[in-house]
């Protein structure tokens, strides 16, 4: 840890006793447990020397060891979290990808992340991907990671696209079969973005679009989400949107005026102040300020907002960051008063449980050995 003053470490260390779930972290395999046709295709792979992970001609550095598991446990460990909810890796989304080999790709991705989580089913709960350009084989992909695989976590990306070659949100028509089965198994579901400069027209200059175009995504899907609402359609799925879908926040105001002004573009849909506070939406804490958490916290209420650290990126709360340490953002609210100390552990244990389990908590509790 390199905390920037001892107030911090104290604080930090302060939480000791508290049962911790990150609802938000990744990891990566190892180099040799990639299969040989992903790095054939140059679709993704691992340097042998642990430095770089790639895809095609994009690289990007390694930054911490507990990217692989065994330095991940130990990071848990160090930094007092009892459980990790692992995502998948967003360069395994497979936008863009041919069929046969998106079902690959995915197939690898699940399988991996299913045994993290069935050879240590107390530390890890790990999520799984469909493609959704290829409905078939993302339904079929479902079933069997609920039935072969017993994951209750779909992963999604914001965007995919489809077979006209289109970006597509998610939230769209085309996709409402994959909700439906979601809905019927009633599973967790996280939409996280990537693949903005293949969207965006920019420069990548400034690391933009992971600054600033991530999150204008997950805003964009949350737009369409709740306008169709999909909150309302689905009750039994339960949707956290990554990064606390911080633009999102801020938005409320100007998607409710343009609904309201005009009306015309909004036929059939649903305002978007009646998405506020839905229990089956959440939103994690990876907002980096006190004050994007205090405008979550109002806009959304503390029952719908879970600990994600977005660990091992650097963009994640990483105790690596001058100034930073995991779960700095929820200790600062505290400390602002925006919430109480059991509000806090309520955000690390209690709100991310309900959001993978709904009222089917028995077995997770148990799985967990969960105080």
């Amino acid at each position: 840890m390199n905390p920037v003053s001892d107030s911090s470490f104290i604080v930090h260390h302060s939480s000791l006793i508290m049962y911790k779930i990150n609802g938000h972290g990744h990891l990566l395999p190892n180099p040799e447990q990639i299969p040989a046709f992903m790095r054939k295709q140059r679709i993704f792979w691992i340097d042998d020397d642990r430095k770089y992970m790639r895809q095609g001609d994009w690289k990007r550095p390694i930054t911490d060891k507990s990217f692989f598991l065994k330095e991940k446990m130990e990071w848990m460990a160090e930094n007092d979290i009892s459980h990790e909810v692992v995502l998948n890796l967003s360069q395994l989304y497979a936008n863009g990808v041919e069929k046969q080999t998106a079902r690959d790709v995915i197939r690898f991705q699940n399988d991996f992340n299913a045994e993290v989580q069935h050879s240590h089913p107390d530390k890890f709960t790990c999520g799984f991907v469909v493609q959704a350009a290829y409905i078939d084989d993302a339904l079929e992909e479902i079933e069997r990671c609920v039935k072969e695989h017993q994951l209750q976590l779909l992963c999604l990306p914001t965007h995919y696209i489809d077979g006209a070659g289109q970006w597509r949100s998610v939230a769209c028509e085309a996709v409402e079969p994959i909700f439906e089965l979601a809905n019927e198994y009633g599973l967790a579901v996280e939409i996280h973005p990537y693949d903005a400069p293949k969207m965006i027209a920019l420069e990548d200059k400034f690391w933009r679009f992971h600054l600033v175009w991530m999150c204008a995504q997950t805003a964009d899907t949350y737009h369409c989400f709740t306008l169709l609402n999909y909150q309302e359609r689905y009750p039994n799925m339960r949707v956290c949107f990554a990064h606390g879908n911080q633009f999102g926040q801020v938005n409320i105001g100007r998607r409710t005026q343009g609904f309201i002004g005009r009306p015309d573009l909004f036929e059939g849909t649903t305002a978007p102040n009646e998405a506020l506070g839905r229990s089956n939406l959440f939103f994690d804490t990876l907002v980096h300020d006190v004050y994007s958490l205090r405008l979550l916290v109002d806009r959304q209420g503390v029952s719908q907002v879970v600990a994600g650290l977005d660990d091992p990126y650097p963009l994640g709360e990483m105790e690596s960051v001058p100034g930073c340490y995991p779960g700095k953002v929820i200790d600062e609210g505290v400390e602002h008063g925006i919430i109480t100390k059991a509000e806090k552990q309520q955000i690390w244990k209690d709100n991310v449980v309900e959001w993978l389990c709904g009222t089917n908590k028995s077995g997770f509790i148990e799985r967990l050995k969960l105080p």
